[in-house]
């Protein structure tokens, strides 16, 4: 099959292409990145030929083309089972198949009030009631999933859909400075410490300061 294409847009802001391109790391997929740049005012053109959504990467392997970060990670997993993005125990993939699911269609007021902004620094920043109770939530889940499963990652030994899911998260929390407690201090520590993480974050570092159109999560 010919090497997949993953488009992608902003690696500063874009939360889902974020997770569709750890995905694919994840899988040990080979594949080219294809950057539309952000202010590039054919971008949303483009992307909408691309995806039907606006908030999601494409992926396209062969003549095989998928959209929406969910059913990226299911393809991957199929073509790529020995990369385990799935957990193997029926009743922790169906755990972990439901967080996931959790933030692909929850948590808008922590999205909208805490937007990724990976260069970005706001010590002591002031978070409103509603993205509060999403903050909650998501230590929640980060703390249940590691005491079941032991850690380091959110299902054991290594990273899977999951981690990839919660990686723009892990970002946003060291951009708005949400006090965490120790152990998901740790587990957002380990994510950044990704190899690939740090590829992302020295990509985003270097994009222009400047970018219109942000409004929607790519």
């Amino acid at each position: 099959m010919a090497k997949a294409v993953l488009t992608i847009s902003s690696k500063n802001y874009g939360a889902w292409a974020l997770r569709g391109w750890l995905l694919a790391r994840f899988a040990g997929l080979e594949f080219t990145e294809k950057v539309i740049p952000p202010d590039d005012p054919a971008m949303k053109a483009e992307m909408l030929l691309l995806s039907s959504s606006m908030r999601v990467p494409s992926l396209q392997h062969g003549s095989v083309k998928v959209w929406d970060t969910l059913a990226i990670a299911e393809y991957l997993n199929e073509i790529k089972p020995k990369a385990q993005l799935l957990p193997a125990d029926v009743k922790a993939r169906a755990h972990c198949r439901s967080i996931c699911g959790e933030m692909h269609s929850g948590f808008a007021s922590m999205r909208s009030s805490l937007p990724m902004n990976i260069k970005a620094h706001f010590p002591g920043f002031k978070v409103w009631s509603r993205a509060q109770a999403d903050i909650d939530r998501v230590l929640e889940i980060w703390t249940e999933c590691l005491t079941t499963y032991g850690g380091p990652y959110l299902f054991g030994q290594q990273p899977c859909v999951a981690d990839a899911m919660y990686a723009p998260v892990v970002t946003r929390f060291l951009t708005y400075d949400v006090p965490l407690d120790k152990a998901c201090a740790a587990y957002g520590k380990r994510i950044m410490d990704l190899p690939a993480m740090k590829e992302w974050v020295a990509a985003a570092r270097k994009e222009p300061d400047d970018i219109d159109e942000l409004d929607a999560e790519f």
